[in-house]
């Protein structure tokens, strides 16, 4: 199979989809790669390193979408990509439909096979592909909080570990998730006092078990939020329900319970969020204030730290493109369901539930368009 790795061109988006070692191992099974130039630069990996590995430097992205038979990418492509995408070609990447419909019907009239990172599920339910940078994001989003939390950031001004003889801050993290468990582990290790709030009580048991004591958690409903946000320092949003809108667990009306200079960072934003206040924000202009309430609503968190982030995500990957060059990607979605859970959009129709339901489009059979 032809792979092309196109540079990614989001607003600060500085990670690669694929790492030097990857060609490397597509090369090893007899697959042709092409890389555009610079598209590792900001990752930690030159041109040169792709060309070692075995990969073909192209100088633009539209040669790099013309000649490939499987695009691989980090984030979505933006409407200045939508052009150049081929019918039936496989792009594998994060897409996020149900937070974007003029994405979702770009895809749609491109008629290409869009295989999403975020919706390839293992039987447990775990999501494979997401985990890597969901801890990314989940550690970034206390990071970024405490920076936030400071007076000339338009904060508190409240040091998230206090110090002696000073209580410290407090965090609330909706969600109880892999995102939601790296911000509490982090905060934790800042010395904050962290309430993790979750709707599944296992899961709320499971964490009261393996998180410090400076971690408690609490059931997820209207009233415990309320209360909880009301001496809240940060809130980081953790909330993700797989291939479909995050649901708004803090109302616009729900600020004026906050505290001037409490901040609030949303890691599901890319996926419609779950703050209803918060509307995706760049590494560039990453925050804005509501009713005095500071909100860090950047899409692509991980893009901060592309290094750690690339090498993170094609670790996860890189196992399934190989499937998908290997087989087919009819072949391989059908031996292989989680891969087949990725499947979002297939040749201009919708296959995944969450995605016709997030925009009102009929729901096409996966099956028969994978025995079509």
């Amino acid at each position: 199979m032809i792979i092309g790795v196109p540079k990614e061109i989001k607003n600060n988006e500085n990670r690669v989809a694929l790492t030097p070692a990857g060609v490397a191992e597509f090369k090893k099974y007899g697959h042709t790669v092409y890389v555009q130039t610079n598209a590792g630069e900001n990752s930690g990996f030159a041109d040169n390193a792709y060309e070692v590995a075995g990969a073909t430097i192209l100088p633009t992205i539209e040669s790099v979408y013309e000649i490939a038979e499987m695009i691989m990418k980090v984030k979505e492509p933006i409407a200045s990509e939508y052009p150049l995408i081929k019918k039936n070609q496989l792009l594998f990447t994060y897409f996020h439909f149900a937070s974007s419909e003029p994405l979702t019907h770009a895809m749609i009239e491109r008629e290409a096979v869009c295989l999403a990172y975020e919706t390839v599920e293992k039987s447990d339910r775990s999501l494979p592909l997401l985990v890597p940078m969901s801890e990314v994001a989940g550690r970034m989003s206390i990071q970024e909080g405490a920076k936030y939390l400071e007076k000339p950031m338009k904060g508190k001004g409240i040091l998230l570990g206090g110090v002696p003889g000073v209580a410290p801050a407090n965090v609330i993290i909706l969600g109880g998730g892999i995102v939601g468990t790296q911000a509490a582990k982090m905060a934790a290790g800042f010395g904050a006092r962290v309430t993790i709030v979750d709707v599944s009580l296992p899961r709320l048991r499971y964490l009261n078990d393996v998180m410090p004591a400076n971690v408690t958690t609490l059931m997820s409903n209207h009233y415990n939020i309320c209360e909880a946000i009301a001496t809240a320092d940060l809130v980081v949003g953790a909330v993700l329900i797989p291939g479909a809108k995050a649901p708004h667990l803090i109302t616009r009306d729900m600020l004026k319970l906050m505290k001037p200079g409490t901040v609030l960072v949303d890691v599901a934003v890319d996926q419609g969020g779950c703050i209803e206040t918060c509307v995706p924000t760049t590494h560039e202009n990453p925050t804005f204030i509501v009713d005095d309430i500071v909100h860090y609503c950047v899409a692509n968190m991980p893009g901060a730290v592309p290094y750690t982030s690339t090498l993170a995500l094609t670790n996860a990957t890189l196992p399934y493109a190989l499937q998908l060059a290997n087989e087919g990607w009819k072949a391989a979605c059908t031996k292989n369901v989680e891969l087949r859970k990725g499947l979002n959009v297939v040749a201009g129709k919708v296959v995944y539930k969450g995605v016709a339901e997030a925009w009102g489009l009929p729901l096409a059979d996966v099956e028969i368009e994978l025995n079509d």
